[in-house]
């Protein structure tokens, strides 16, 4: 008897240690019983997170715009950011979701939440958090070789970049999400954090919302030295201050554009996106007049 409680004990410990349990990104404890096999990726840089943490061979399910690497376009859809077909996602039986918090997101998540299938927020507030997230998917999909080694080429990266932007002139910026209307980001977006790496300040980064709507005049009232917009998919882009031959930013050149995939996505690839704008703003400082 004394053998078979020692052996009933045992296998409980080893049913026991095969839990995975991780915090996301909310401080919320995520637990696995054993590592995820089928992950829905509610966000384009989840998509993005998951591969390079190893996990391609696990994402059954995707959004809109998940397009990187070109593997994730093959990947089902189960939506877009505006709407998530709940019958679908039940059909893939995902034993993980990955989800990202939005404007509209947050009924879609409460109604995911029904399902009791485990949810990992991910929203990484600094640039470092993102190989931080990279570890804690790894440990969710038992990829964490690959996520380690990925990681930590990305702290190296991002390393070499703060060594070589550190305490340069700063450069009063305006950062152009869209312009129909006027979105920008506030300092506590990660995008600012990028801002901050490269020794940029934005303008509006004490507003109270994350992505507020500015008009042109408030703009024009900060003169900023420098605007930068995406190459996304919008009306004129920073172009449309060409007009304003008074602002600071206009007469010494400084109107830059920015591929937004690298750099409003909160994946791997935004070190390349922050290296990109460090770049431009380097040359915003070579352009000041005496």
């Amino acid at each position: 008897m004394n053998k078979l409680l020692c052996a009933l004990a045992l296998l409980y410990t080893a049913q026991a240690g095969a839990a995975i349990t991780v915090r996301d990104d909310d401080g919320n404890l995520v637990t696995l019983p054993k590592p995820a096999q089928r992950i829905i990726a509610l966000a384009p840089h989840v998509t993005e997170m998951l591969f390079a943490a190893g996990g391609a061979e696990h994402i059954v399910g995707v959004v809109t715009y998940s397009d990187f690497p070109e593997a994730a376009k093959k990947i089902p859809s189960v939506g877009d950011n505006r709407q998530v077909d709940m019958e679908r996602v039940i059909a893939m039986k995902p034993d993980l979701i990955v989800v990202w918090m939005h404007g509209s997101s947050e009924r879609q998540i409460d109604t995911l939440r029904q399902l009791n299938i485990p949810i990992f927020h991910s929203e990484p507030q600094k640039l470092d958090g993102i190989a931080d997230s990279l570890l804690r998917l790894g440990q969710l999909m038992g990829t964490e070789t690959v996520a380690q080694a990925a990681a930590a080429d990305l702290r190296r990266q991002l390393a070499a970049l703060t060594k070589q932007y550190a305490n340069r002139p700063p450069v009063r910026m305006f950062y152009q999400v869209w312009d129909k209307p006027l979105y920008t980001l506030n300092g506590t977006h990660i995008v600012s954090d990028a801002i901050r790496l490269c020794g940029g300040e934005n303008i509006f980064a004490k507003l109270k919302v994350t992505a507020p709507v500015v008009s042109v005049e408030a703009v024009l009232q900060e003169d900023p030295e420098a605007i930068f917009g995406t190459a996304e998919k919008n009306y004129g882009g920073v172009s449309l201050w060409k007009s304003y031959t008074t602002m600071k930013a206009v007469r010494n050149d400084n109107l830059f554009t920015l591929n937004g995939e690298l750099l409003n996505r909160a994946g791997p690839r935004m070190v390349a996106g922050t290296a990109a704008l460090c770049e431009k703003l380097e040359l915003a400082r070579q352009h000041r007049k005496n």
